[in-house]
């Protein structure tokens, strides 16, 4: 009879421990993995540098707006949210040709990536400039480092993905990117 009450004492605690392992996010998409190694999506806060070949007065630093839009002289708005560097090129150029520059040679780069924002158990909690190639744990030594109470082990990172905002748990090795918002969790004990 004690025996069994052991056991089934010990089997209770097992379930508890293990129950205590899963993770708070369901199993990740296929698509929020796919973003990792897609290319740059543009958004408000970066801003461009645009360089027309030739034509010293088209060529400038360009901020995308609000909107999801850069403003340049000639052809005006062009949408840039959600589009590639490379996309951007074509547009312009496909713009700058309707009457504008006969052959327009144009090159589109990212000038400054908005910012990434941290929280949580960090020193100093706030929104910082983005550095490509970013990783959670160099965004968190950016933040001053780990509080003395902080889960060191991984991070949770909300971030849009296909137009769906989504939270991730990643790894300190994993990377961050512009816009994200990273969330360092307190530790039980």
């Amino acid at each position: 009879m004690q025996m069994r009450f052991f056991l089934f004492v010990a089997t209770l605690i097992g379930a508890a421990l293990l129950g205590g392992c899963a993770s708070p996010y369901p199993p990740q998409d296929p698509a929020t993995y796919k973003a990792l190694i897609a290319p740059y999506r543009l958004d408000s806060g970066d801003r461009l540098r645009v360089v027309v070949f030739g034509q010293a007065d088209l060529t400038n630093s360009y901020t995308i707006d609000q909107a999801g839009y850069i403003s340049m002289p000639l052809i005006g708005a062009v949408a840039a949210r959600g589009r590639s560097t490379q996309e951007m090129e074509g547009d312009i150029a496909a713009k700058l040709r309707k009457g504008f520059v006969r052959n327009p040679d144009v090159s589109v780069e990212v000038d400054r990536y908005r910012p990434f924002f941290i929280m949580g158990e960090v020193t100093s909690a706030g929104q910082y400039p983005y550095v490509n190639g970013m990783t959670a744990q160099t965004a968190v030594a950016i933040a001053g480092g780990f509080s003395p109470r902080a889960q060191r082990a991984d991070v949770d990172v909300t971030r849009q993905v296909n137009g769906k905002v989504t939270t991730i748990r990643l790894l300190p090795t994993q990377p961050i990117f512009p816009g994200d918002t990273v969330n360092v969790r307190e530790r039980f004990f």
